[in-house]
Parts: C-alpha cells; sequence; structure tokens
C-alpha cells in the first residue's frame, strides 16, 4: 500500500464562497499513480469547510443563503469580543459566525478510487468552503491505495 500526500493552495475572493476543487484533487490523483483506494481531502481551517455536492450555480447560491440565514453574521458572537482579552490578539476579523458555520460542515471527505479514478456521483462536485474570505487559504489531499502492477 502506498500513501501520496499534497497541500494544495488556493485564494478566496468572497466572505463565503464555494470553491470547486473537483479538478485540484483529481489532478493530485493522477500523479500519485494510485490505482484503487481512496482520497481524503482535509481541510486545517476553523473558519472554511469541504462539501460534496453539485456545482450548480443557483444551488450554490442557495447553500450560501442557508447559511447566513442559520448563521447570519450581524449576530452577537462572544467570539468577537476577544479583543477586550489581553491574551488574545486581533487580526481585525469579527469571525465567530464563520467558526459557528464551519461547526456544521465537515473538515473532511473520503471518497474511493477504483482503476485510477475517484467513484463520484455524476453531479457530484468536491468543494472547498470558504466562511471568512477573502484570504488564502489550503487543503490536504491524502491519497492511500496501491498502484497498478
Amino acid at each position: 500500500m502506498k500513501i501520496e500526500q499534497e497541500r494544495v493552495k488556493l485564494k478566496s475572493t468572497k466572505s463565503i464562497e464555494f470553491i470547486n476543487i473537483t479538478q485540484s484533487v483529481e489532478d493530485v490523483l493522477h500523479k500519485s499513480g494510485i490505482a484503487n483506494g481512496q482520497v481524503l481531502i482535509f481541510s486545517p481551517h476553523t473558519t472554511a469547510g469541504l462539501a460534496l455536492n453539485d456545482s450548480e450555480p443557483m444551488l450554490i447560491q442557495d447553500f450560501t443563503r442557508t447559511l447566513n440565514r442559520l448563521i447570519p453574521v450581524d449576530e452577537r458572537f462572544d467570539h468577537d469580543l476577544f479583543e477586550l482579552s489581553k491574551s488574545n490578539k486581533s487580526d481585525g476579523r469579527s469571525n465567530g459566525h464563520s467558526h459557528c458555520k464551519n461547526i456544521i460542515l465537515v473538515n473532511s471527505e473520503v471518497i474511493p478510487v477504483l482503476n485510477g479514478e475517484m467513484q463520484l456521483g455524476g453531479k457530484q462536485s468536491i468543494f472547498f468552503i470558504e466562511l471568512d474570505g477573502a484570504r488564502e487559504r489550503d487543503f490536504i489531499v491524502q491519497i492511500t491505495g496501491d498502484r497498478p502492477y
């Protein structure tokens, strides 16, 4: 069994943004040469998540609107008061809402690989979900499995 891992960088441009990373993950998979196994995608951020879903623009607008309706930006979040604590330094962002949105999402996805291809459903894409943009981010792709003989 082989394990390949790569950290992929990206840049978000909006406060909430669904970034389709399917092609980036496929590129890492194909470069690995692993034919059968699984792909793990992991977001190491507490204000970003991952999802598998349809890459239809109106649906992505629905996702964004739903996240904002469930956890509005203008609510009061105790986390945003951390500037008052002497032990914490603010980076200038009031992002309690971003942390709360993250808690209802996932930070990793696992997808089976067969014959060198991810076994995604016909309409599934992999999304990195920015919840506190715009900023530079990254995600980890780890592929575990066997190379062809």
